[in-house]
C-alpha cells in the first residue's frame, strides 16, 4: 500500500547555533518524538548526527513519511506541532512560494534529501500534480484530485 511522504523547507532566521532559535532547537527533539508516537508514522528522516533534519544552506529540510494524509494532519496541526507552527516565524522567514511538498511512495520507500528537494521543485515550477502536491491540492496514489470537502482527511 502506497505511504505518504512529505518535505518542508524553512529558511532560518538564524543558524542552528544561534541564540535566536534556542526556542526552535529545545522543541525539535520532543516533537519528533512525539511524531514518532503519532498514529500512522512511518518514517522521518534522521541527519548523521541523529538529529531528525538536514540543513541545507541557510534552509532545513524535514522529510517524513506517513501512512495516509489524515494522519499527517493530525500531527501537523493537531499537536503539540500545531502551537510551535503559531511561533515559526520567530525563527524562519516567509516564503511565497511552497514549502511543503507531498507525494506517494512505495511501501518501504524512504526519500533522500535530494529527491525530496526535487519533488519541492517540481510543485514550484509545475503547480500540484501527483509527482508533487501541496496540503490543499491532493491527489490520490492512483493519481486522481482529491476534490476537498470540509471534514475530507481520509487521503
Amino acid at each position: 500500500m502506497p505511504e505518504l511522504a512529505q518535505v518542508n523547507v524553512a529558511v532560518m532566521r538564524a543558524p542552528l547555533a544561534d541564540p535566536a532559535m534556542a526556542g526552535f532547537t529545545a522543541a525539535f527533539d520532543p516533537v519528533a518524538r512525539l511524531a514518532e508516537a503519532s498514529p500512522g508514522f512511518v518514517w522521518r528522516l534522521r541527519s548523521g548526527s541523529g538529529s531528525g533534519h538536514e540543513v541545507v544552506g541557510d534552509q532545513i529540510v524535514n522529510i517524513s513519511v506517513w501512512r495516509d494524509y489524515r494522519s499527517l494532519h493530525e500531527f501537523v496541526y493537531r499537536s503539540a506541532h500545531g502551537r510551535l507552527l503559531l511561533r515559526r516565524e520567530r525563527w524562519f522567514l516567509p516564503t511565497p512560494q511552497p514549502s511543503t511538498a507531498l507525494w506517494w511512495v512505495p511501501d518501504g520507500e524512504r526519500p533522500g534529501v535530494e529527491a525530496a528537494l526535487a519533488r519541492l521543485r517540481h510543485l514550484r515550477n509545475h503547480g500540484p500534480s501527483p509527482r508533487a502536491f501541496s496540503l490543499l491540492r491532493r491527489f490520490t496514489p492512483d493519481g486522481r484530485p482529491i476534490r476537498r470537502k470540509a471534514n475530507d482527511l481520509a487521503t
